[in-house]
């Protein structure tokens, strides 16, 4: 069977499901028809000029899909001209037959994602996100319904209604036996007993679990399928629970190490930069618990101190907040994480192998799949000789 662009999407999807996505991204499908074939598909990090001629013109053969980590229109645009920019590579793009897919955000709190492929690059072991994503606020609904079909009416309608529902299972349930006791009064209308007389009823205690979104929709169909005229039922708000998805990663080394060898090890392990790696912190201090976030990271600090790591690896570090990170350890007495600050575009290049990998997985081999090699970090210069040494400069 022919394998299409749509396929690589479905695939893609499952893995970095876009309801991840921040409310702010823009990501899926930037341009291209999802029911054209496709046998080569480049990953990379940028939509720029360097990996569309890639896709298009590559060495290797033409790509009829280029999926990028970063977003072409990211921010709103009111036209996409072949005389601006991002206009001329669309069009390019398009011209060649070339679709263009993008997963960001959602690529970023997914697990497995861009953390992960971080982590692994260096020789992390992830035991979980430095800052875990929200689940679905989840509801329990506890009902009772008198022994007989009954049970199954009302289940099949809370069900249709979106309860019962726990990752690919539906219809999910638990229920016991009871009994149930209840007096009808004046003016009640009982499906069981007499007005006045005291009940006792062979009861099923139902509870299924349900999307808080959906509270109104499974409360109206119990009521509407229940067969008294006052159902009872409890609904509860559910406490989160800690998620594997969300932002950044934590990990262990295989054993404690300096932080200069850390250094090292992280420069070894990511694609060279003009950038580069640099740390801040006791070049002693040993490394062993770390905390990883691809991109930029340092909206990410608080929590990497809350985790009581050694040491956060990330993307564009800025100078006031890495400074008042290790003055809050100074004046607390006690180091906070030391800090590896790497390009950003090397912190997220190792998801193009990962995400390669997803699609080659869940296409059996029918698609060819490539990572680009091309450095698109925008520094591009650094100076090769020469040292800049520490001068204290003193005032009169």
């Amino acid at each position: 069977m022919t394998t299409t662009v749509g396929d690589v999407i479905a695939a893609l999807e499952k893995a970095y499901p876009p309801a991840l996505a921040a409310d702010w991204d823009a990501v899926g499908l930037v341009c291209g028809d999802p029911t054209e074939p496709v046998s080569s598909v480049l990953f990379a990090v940028d939509p720029v000029p360097e990996t569309v001629d890639e896709a298009i013109d590559g060495a290797e053969g033409a790509s009829q899909l280029l999926v990028t980590h970063h977003p072409l229109l990211l921010r709103g645009v009111h036209g996409v001209g072949a005389d601006t920019p991002k206009g001329a590579l669309l069009h390019r793009l398009i011209r060649s037959g070339t679709a263009l897919y993008t997963a960001h955000t959602n690529a970023d709190s997914a697990d497995p994602g861009v953390s992960d492929a971080l982590a692994s690059a260096i020789g992390l072991e992830v035991t979980g996100p430095l800052v875990g994503a929200p689940g679905e606020p989840l509801d329990k609904i506890v009902t009772f319904i008198p022994v007989g079909p009954a049970i199954t009416t009302v289940h099949d309608a809370l069900s249709a209604a979106g309860a019962g529902r726990i990752g690919n299972y539906s219809h999910c349930s638990f229920a016991t036996a009871g009994t149930g006791q209840f007096k009808p009064l004046d003016g009640a209308d009982p499906t069981i007993g007499s007005v006045g007389k005291l009940e006792r009823v062979a009861e099923t205690r139902l509870e299924m679990v349900l999307p808080r979104g959906r509270r109104a929709a499974v409360v109206a169909a119990l009521r509407a399928s229940h067969p008294y005229e006052e159902p009872a039922f409890d609904v509860f708000e559910l406490a989160d629970l800690p998620s594997a998805q969300g932002l950044g990663r934590i990990g262990t080394l295989p054993a404690a190490e300096p932080l200069a060898a850390f250094t090292e090890r992280v420069a070894a392990a990511l694609p060279s930069t003009a950038w580069g790696v640099r740390a801040a912190g006791d070049p002693e201090r040993l490394i062993e618990r770390v905390a990883v976030c691809g991109g930029a990271g340092d909206s990410a600090l608080d929590a990497a101190v809350r985790a009581g790591i050694d040491a956060y690896v990330t993307a564009d570090l800025r100078h006031h907040p890495a400074s008042e990170h290790l003055l809050a350890g100074t004046l607390a007495g006690r180091p906070t994480p030391a800090l590896v600050d790497v390009a950003h575009w090397a912190s997220e290049w190792p998801w193009c192998v990962q995400a390669a990998d997803v699609v080659r997985t869940a296409l059996a081999g029918s698609v060819e799949v490539r990572v680009s090699r091309r450095c698109t970090d925008p520094w591009t210069v650094a100076p090769t000789t020469g040292r800049h040494e520490k001068m204290d400069v003193m005032a009169e």
